[in-house]
């Protein structure tokens, strides 16, 4: 593994998780009346504090993407995963909320899943598959996956929405990571030319606008443990997905090690969910007055 990919993976964890607290705090005192409707991103760029948070996704998105550049997909997505980390640190120094025996093991289990993941599949890069069919098929169900639970989730609303969407955005980020990676090589190969006359570049920019607008309807509509956990845990598993099924990343394929990376991904998506229910993270914020206008 690159020093300099794992610097940058975590760097970027950094950022997401710091700025999707941000992002929460100010997306909770949004109208309802904007539930999945880009006036949503309107009103909110007018908060101070979500644009502050903007910012931080912003790097962290950049930095995640210099480290798909430099290593492979599989590698690069469990360390985002590691946001909540930085997530939870913030929002306990808010809450002032100890760790505890869930937060302990929310931690141990997220960290160790993704050593073990790592460290058992050894991924590394390998021919991406030229099959157009199958770039095109592994895309679809996970594009059109997301928009089912967006549509599903506008009915719940208040319900399960939240959940919902969260895991509808984690889909589309992690088919807008792997889009990323192909960008990356596009731009390496052929220059800005090369990049811009291939569909890749913009298919990142709507996937990355739509996934906005899904993220800060559920921060705007429960409290961040109950959307960032399923954020956090789809967006690596899809991510994980395209790299195996297109990008041509290679894994370790032997009984034992197919065993450890089953248990890493587990330990993963369970230390994500320890996490992300672990009552440091914010809180349903009071709206009372905030239903008619944002506040800062």
């Amino acid at each position: 593994m690159s020093v300099l990919v794992l610097v940058l993976a975590v760097s970027a964890a950094f950022c997401l998780g710091v700025g999707f607290v941000l992002q929460q705090n100010a997306a909770a005192r949004a109208p309802l009346g904007d539930f999945l409707s880009p006036r949503l991103l309107l009103d909110l760029v007018r908060v101070p504090r979500w644009l502050a948070g903007i910012g931080l996704m912003v790097c962290g998105m950049i930095l995640g993407a210099i480290a798909l550049g430099g290593g492979e997909v599989t590698l690069v997505e469990p360390l985002l995963a590691t946001n909540l980390l930085f997530a939870l640190a913030l929002s306990r120094r808010q809450t002032r909320q100890p760790l505890g025996r869930q937060g302990w093991g929310g931690l141990l289990l997220l960290a160790g899943g993704v050593t073990a993941f790592i460290v058992a599949g050894q991924p590394r890069g390998g021919s991406a598959v030229a099959d157009p069919l199958r770039h095109w098929l592994i895309i679809g169900v996970m594009v059109g996956t997301a928009l089912l639970l967006a549509g599903f989730a506008k009915r719940s609303r208040l319900i399960a929405g939240p959940v919902l969407l969260a895991v509808a955005a984690g889909l589309l980020y992690g088919v807008q990571d792997a889009l990323t990676r192909v960008s990356g090589q596009r731009l390496s190969a052929g220059g800005w030319t090369t990049l811009f006359t291939g569909w890749q570049p913009y298919a990142v920019v709507v996937l990355g606008v739509t996934g906005l607008v899904l993220v800060q309807s559920a921060f705007e509509t429960a409290p961040l443990r109950m959307s960032l956990p399923a954020l956090t845990a789809a967006q690596p598993l899809a991510g994980i997905a395209c790299g195996v099924g297109f990008l041509g990343d290679r894994l370790r394929t032997d009984v034992g090690a197919l065993a450890w990376e089953a248990a890493g991904l587990a330990g993963i998506v369970a230390g994500v969910i320890l996490l992300g229910l672990h009552p440091a993270m914010p809180g349903a914020a009071a709206r009372g007055r905030d239903r008619a206008g944002v506040g800062v």
